[in-house]
């Protein structure tokens, strides 16, 4: 039998817990419209923020040696290591210091020498034109990148992105060599309500593909994203299947795919450009969404792949939230590389 003074004061916590839970229940905190809203939004990335790292690496070094330099050619000679350290790639440090060199006469202060830095690498990155339009039907864009470069990620962000401005959009998932793509992608679809074309691990692509473009066709979809297998630099069969999916989507809806996106982990660096070489010789690459550039100081390789390759970039992943992607632009990208808040405006050069 419990000793009266132990069962009191179980009585007394029971009492207690009670009130506390009712209490809660009837907070206006937890009442009101913010739990009826559910959990808070996650914080959007800022291009200040996903190029917080490549601006430690490269922007702050060609200032701190613009600071240092004795005048405009030790300058140059000095922005030079920069950039191949910041795996800008040599036609682009050579693009950039041609640029730099005809600006520098007319650069006295920080503030006129950052107005410099940023119009030359706008310029390197600017593209004459956007992505093709697509013809009748549903668009389809054609996903392609090696295993680990946050492709499947991509993908659910580009639809994320589409349905949230109203479209209809179905996923394909069309890289049956992982059965882990499959259900990463369907994940995907869920979250995003997406809808999902798939088969089963190890069936074939160009079959998955063609029952994409009919099913997005019978939904009057107006977006078709194709997932495809990694590894298909290092494997000529898999290349040719992305060829054949390619016919396959073609023959059913005209002009498809109507843009073939690759997706480069911008950590990677060098390797990234090597990649898109590769790819982009056997496909034809439209564009390049350059992904994780938040998590590294090798930002630049954006600036290598446009100037070796003539390829645009699309996209660029600036965090880990479902609405980090965001489309490239390179006003953006240079002003956040050198922001007004990190130089003094009122300096002139000594």
């Amino acid at each position: 039998m419990l000793n009266p003074v132990l069962l009191g004061t179980l009585l007394v916590l029971g009492a207690t817990v009670a009130g506390l839970g009712l209490a809660a229940l009837l907070s206006p905190k937890t009442s009101g419209s913010a739990a009826a809203s559910g959990p808070a939004a996650e914080p959007r990335a800022t291009w200040t923020s996903g190029l917080a790292r490549t601006r430690g690496s490269l922007a702050q070094r060609l200032l701190s040696s613009w600071r240092e330099s004795g005048d405009a050619e030790a300058w140059i000679a000095s922005a030079e290591e920069v950039l191949l350290s910041a795996d800008v790639g040599l036609k682009a440090t050579e693009q950039l210091v041609a640029r730099w060199r005809q600006g520098l006469a007319g650069v006295g202060s920080e503030a006129e020498f950052r107005r410099m830095v940023i119009s030359g690498v706008r310029d390197a990155l600017a593209s004459e034109s956007g992505p093709a339009p697509g013809n009748q039907g549903p668009r389809v864009i054609m996903v392609v990148g090696v295993n680990g470069v946050g492709k499947t990620t991509t993908i659910g962000k580009l639809a994320r992105r589409r349905i949230t401005a109203g479209g209809k959009v179905v996923l394909v998932a069309a890289d049956t060599f992982r059965a882990a793509a499959i259900e990463q992608l369907g994940r995907w679809a869920e979250r995003t309500g997406a809808d999902l074309i798939k088969h089963q691990h190890g069936a074939d692509p160009s079959a998955v593909t063609f029952d994409g473009m009919k099913a997005a066709k019978a939904r009057n979809a107006d977006l078709v994203i194709v997932d495809t297998a990694g590894r298909l630099h290092v494997k000529a069969n898999l290349m040719e299947e992305v060829k054949k999916m390619a016919r396959t989507a073609g023959r059913e809806i005209e002009g498809a795919p109507h843009e073939v996106l690759l997706v480069i982990d911008a950590t990677t660096g060098q390797n990234a450009l090597n990649q898109a070489k590769v790819f982009h010789e056997a496909l034809g690459v439209d564009g390049v969404v350059l992904t994780k550039l938040d998590g590294t100081a090798k930002g630049g390789v954006a600036l290598a792949i446009r100037a070796e390759l003539g390829l645009p970039i699309r996209y660029v992943g600036l965090g880990e939230g479902a609405d980090d992607l965001a489309e490239f632009d390179p006003e953006a990208f240079a002003e956040a590389l050198f922001p007004a808040g990190e130089v003094e405006p009122e300096a002139s050069r000594s």
